[in-house]
């Protein structure tokens, strides 16, 4: 190994074994995704003078029930979004194995929609605001992406592009072969968790975003589009995939209609706000 490398730090991607029973990270992280951002909505819900008229979109006490329907839309749309977005050849070859979750493969962008259909169902069943419900996920989806990201790490998956920097490691997989690598899950990390957590904080808690539902789902298409679009450049792309042209590469693609759907989705809101001015004076 170059001596200018950083060694990867080996971690069993099985986190505790009880029997025959094994836990792994990649598991807990969806866990701590969906138990902190249980914690953060209700919080969000019962800080009243961040809502329109001081008035939450629905109880704390009903977050919930949105655990529940975002848990199954996580988790349906994810493993169906990579079924369809990044390997129909071969699961069209072996369709037994779409149901195989333990051997990997959940896809972000199906996970999105998966969740988007969660939480109109859910909106629609308590009679809450849509777009409300969509800015509180929105609000608490970079915590998950978070620990996401970190599991990848962990389980030396979803490597980066060769690289001569100093803190390229090798991973220890063959696929990725004996050659240092940008650790572009932990780029990810930070960009769509880290960073993108922090942005949303500051315009639901300094420019009262949540008082304009959409805005801060808006901002998140944004965001996450371009965090994620530019941890594509140092992430490796998925080879033989038909948009896999150049330096561009699936989840490019997929996340420019994110970046266009929130930019609408921010300008609507804008011309809502002026509206609603327009007509108080």
């Amino acid at each position: 190994m170059d001596v200018l490398t950083i060694a990867y730090p080996a971690i069993d991607p099985v986190a505790l074994r009880i029997g025959p029973l094994a836990v792994k990270w990649y598991g807990l992280a969806y866990v701590a995704g969906l138990l902190l951002g249980r914690f953060y909505v209700k919080a969000l819900l019962r800080q009243g003078r961040l809502w329109p008229g001081e008035k939450p979109p629905f109880a704390p006490e009903r977050v919930d029930d949105l655990l529940l329907f975002m848990t199954v839309g996580v988790l349906l749309g994810g493993r169906l979004g990579y079924v369809v977005f990044y390997q129909p050849r071969f699961f069209a070859t072996h369709p037994l194995q779409m149901v195989a979750v333990w051997n990997g493969g959940m896809s972000f962008h199906g996970a999105l929609l998966g969740s988007i259909a969660a939480m109109v169902v859910f909106a629609h069943r308590i009679g809450a605001n849509l777009w409300s419900v969509m800015d509180l996920s929105a609000a608490a989806t970079p915590m998950g992406l978070f620990f996401g990201r970190l599991a990848n790490f962990i389980n030396a998956e979803l490597w980066g592009r060769p690289s001569t920097l100093p803190w390229a490691m090798v991973f220890p997989v063959p696929e990725a072969g004996d050659v240092p690598r940008h650790p572009s899950q932990l780029y990810e990390a930070f960009t769509e968790g880290i960073v993108l957590f922090a942005v949303l904080w500051w315009l639901t808690h300094r420019r009262n975003a949540l008082s304009q539902p959409g805005l801060t789902a808006g901002a998140f298409l944004v965001g996450y589009g371009l965090a994620r679009s530019f941890c594509e450049l140092f992430r490796e792309p998925d080879a033989g995939h038909l948009f896999t042209i150049g330096p561009f590469t699936a989840g490019i693609f997929y996340s420019i209609p994110m970046i266009l759907a929130g930019v609408l989705i921010i300008r609507a809101v804008g011309r809502r706000v002026r509206s609603a001015a327009d007509v108080q004076r």
